[in-house]
Formats: structure tokens, C-alpha cells, sequence
């Protein structure tokens, strides 16, 4: 599994073929009926039978990159390292084992060092965007009710 550091954004040339590719895709699994599809590699003229979600999920992939966006798949039950938890939170490192401590994040530990879920990381990330945005909601409400909008 490609870690963190190696995940580089997709050139511009990555970005139109994948942007090209996701609009042809997405149109052609409208158009299957199948849970399996067969699909065929053109330039070994081999055949594979794929899942219909994997191949929707190689869409969502097509779709992201064509929009220049970073792209890492990584599995349910992986487990990350503090550092890695944190860049993924934008939280320093001591930030995130203070959070560990306190509860807010489940962890394990392997001898001394904390082992975090990365969907326990996302799901915490999650909750924190959701807090900010009611707290940015709660600032603009309250600058509504001070007249601050009105001068």
C-alpha cells in the first residue's frame, strides 16, 4: 500500500484522459444489467468478469482525478500511525494523542505506540467538519441578531 507522502496529484495530462474516461464509463454502466460485467483489456484482448460496485468505484476514481483531485484508496480496517492520523486530521501529532487520551478517537496499542482505525480517523474527521460548519452557522446567526449584517 502506497503511504501518505507517495500520493501525487494527477498531471494534467492524467486529468483529461481520466475525465475523458469517466464520461465514457459512466454512461456505458447505465447501460449494464449485469452484477458481473465482462470487460475487455483491448490491448492483450483479455476478459475479466468485474464487480459492477468496483467498477463504479473505478468511476468515482475517473470522476476525482479528472477534477485534479488526490486519490487514495485505502481499506476499512487499516490501522495508521499517530503521524499519519494527524496529517490526515491537520493536527499535530501531540494534538492527536491528547485526543487518543482523552477518548474522543478509539485506539489500540502495539507495545508503546497507538494504533488508530483509519475509518475511526475519518468518521472523528467527519464529526470535527460537522462541528465547524455549526459553529461557523452559530457566528453568522449571531452577527445576523447584532445587526452586523446591516451596516
Amino acid at each position: 500500500m502506497r503511504v501518505l507522502e507517495q500520493i501525487r496529484k494527477p498531471s494534467k495530462l492524467d486529468q483529461k484522459i481520466a475525465s475523458e474516461s469517466y464520461n465514457v464509463l459512466a454512461s456505458v454502466i447505465e447501460q449494464i444489467n449485469s452484477e458481473q460485467p465482462e470487460i475487455e483489456i483491448e490491448e492483450t484482448s483479455e476478459k475479466i468478469k468485474i464487480p459492477l460496485s468496483a467498477l463504479k468505484l473505478l468511476g468515482d476514481i475517473l470522476k476525482a482525478m479528472g477534477q485534479g483531485k488526490l486519490i487514495s484508496l485505502v481499506p476499512i480496517a487499516t490501522e495508521v500511525t499517530t503521524q499519519s492520523a494527524a496529517e490526515i486530521l491537520g493536527c499535530s501529532r501531540p494534538h492527536l494523542v491528547k485526543l487518543l487520551e482523552e477518548g474522543k478517537i478509539a485506539f489500540t496499542k502495539v507495545g508503546k505506540h497507538r494504533r488508530i482505525k483509519f475509518d475511526d480517523n475519518m468518521k472523528f474527521r467527519g464529526k470535527m467538519k460537522e462541528q465547524q460548519k455549526q459553529n461557523i452557522i452559530d457566528i453568522m446567526n449571531l452577527d445576523e441578531e447584532t445587526g452586523l449584517y446591516n451596516s
